[in-house]
């Protein structure tokens, strides 16, 4: 039988760990906290409808939203991209500068295309999102792990590994950060952007859950510090308007994003129209703000609730993070709860599942790193559901550690 190609094997195990997440999301007879899915509530079901029974119809528009479409996405969502996402954050671009994406994952591949060969480093906070880790393995890179505190990436570490490792780009999700909820500071964002320009490294600034802010004063982009072209910003329509939509985009400087269109064509031509012109439909309408402030609402209630509970029921000295907005909580046990080994007996006893800390670490972090963390979602649950299966979860946990809470 014909050999696979040598980078199946490298990436197989960052493979493994992401079905355990995404297994999760079409189980609908567990209680998950591992996913990151909008909850059922979150998705604008009136307002396509009303939207889809102008546009299918037989006519210029109808006929824009069935057939092929530009590499580089539709001019109407371009614009409203530029005009109610990126100009109300201060960040004012072109859209010769908007590149329309399948998602916010083909991004990251579309990246490691034009920019990795084998052997290449990325710099990547620690613990990262392993959907992209998957990626850059793929295209047989090197991940190097970058410390994080709660204020996001640490910049002594990332300026000593620039120096030391050369990377072709620094990944960084800066607000709320999957895994762990932490927002990257102010002045952070600053000193990223000018480390990009001093040493001559892209910065690819991944930014899905921005939008969701429910607390806490709103930041800049990194991209609005960039003066010398080096950030990339990379963001998803996932989170506030529809996964399943598959729409993501990029903003960069015209030459790259014309070669990641060069890319593109070559990968899948186009993204979906149909959903491209929904989209573009139901921002220019004037639906997104309100969507926007029920999703706020949705989340912060949830949250509140969760983190109550790990507060109440989970055994002593636990800690976790308090996001000011996206969908994960990131929770420390004590060092002798080995969360990762009791993932299967905790599904069957108490039909939960959560993200397992551990494999949200890349290779060069410490032997065991993350085995007494959870990755935990809010979104997906509500209130109710949240509370009783938190507190079944905490109360597991004090028994493993020996004793009431």
């Amino acid at each position: 039988m014909v050999n696979y190609a040598g980078r199946i094997s490298v990436m197989e195990d960052e493979v493994k760990k992401l079905k355990v997440l995404t297994e999760s999301l079409v189980n609908a007879g567990i209680i998950s906290f591992a996913g990151g899915a909008p909850g059922k509530e979150a998705y604008p079901f009136e307002e396509l409808r009303e939207i889809s029974q102008d546009l299918f119809r037989a006519g210029p528009a109808g006929y824009e939203s069935l057939k092929y479409g530009s590499v580089n996405g539709s001019e109407e969502l371009r614009i409203e991209i530029k005009e109610k996402l990126l100009a109300p954050r201060g960040l004012d671009t072109e859209i010769g500068n908007i590149m329309v994406t399948a998602g916010g994952i083909q991004p990251m591949n579309l990246l490691s295309q034009l920019y990795l060969d084998p052997g290449d480093n990325i710099l990547v906070e620690t613990p990262s999102f392993v959907h992209t880790s998957m990626i850059y393995k793929m295209f047989q890179a090197n991940l190097i792990p970058c410390a994080m505190d709660n204020e996001g990436l640490v910049m002594e570490d990332v300026e000593e590994k620039i120096r030391k490792y050369s990377p072709k780009f620094i990944y960084t999700v800066p607000t709320f950060q999957n895994p762990t909820g932490v927002t990257m500071s102010l002045a952070r964002r600053k000193k990223l952007a000018e480390l990009g320009a001093e040493y001559d490294v892209m910065i690819v600034e991944d930014d899905p859950y921005r939008e969701i802010r429910y607390s806490g004063e709103t930041l800049p982009y990194i991209k609005s510090f960039d003066k010398s072209g080096h950030v990339i910003l990379a963001n998803s329509f996932s989170k506030i308007f529809s996964p399943g939509a598959r729409l993501g985009y990029l903003v960069a400087e015209k030459e790259i994003i014309d070669r990641l269109c060069n890319v593109k064509l070559g990968t899948d031509t186009c993204t979906n129209t149909i959903a491209q012109s929904l989209c573009a439909e139901f921002f220019r309408r004037g639906y997104y703000p309100k969507h926007l402030e029920r999703l706020c609402d949705l989340y912060r209630s949830r949250r509140d609730v969760f983190l109550k509970a790990i507060d109440e029921t989970f055994p002593e000295g636990t800690k976790h993070t308090m996001p000011d907005g996206g969908y994960y909580t990131w929770v420390e046990l004590p060092e002798e709860i080995d969360a990762s080994s009791m993932k299967a007996e905790i599904a069957e006893k108490l039909n939960v599942c959560y993200g397992d800390g551990a494999i949200f670490f890349s290779e060069g972090t410490l032997e065991g790193a993350g085995r007494n963390c959870l990755r935990m979602n809010f979104s997906g649950l509500d209130e109710e559901t949240i509370d009783t299966y938190a507190r079944k979860l905490g109360e597991f946990f004090c028994r493993v550690k020996g004793g009431a809470r």
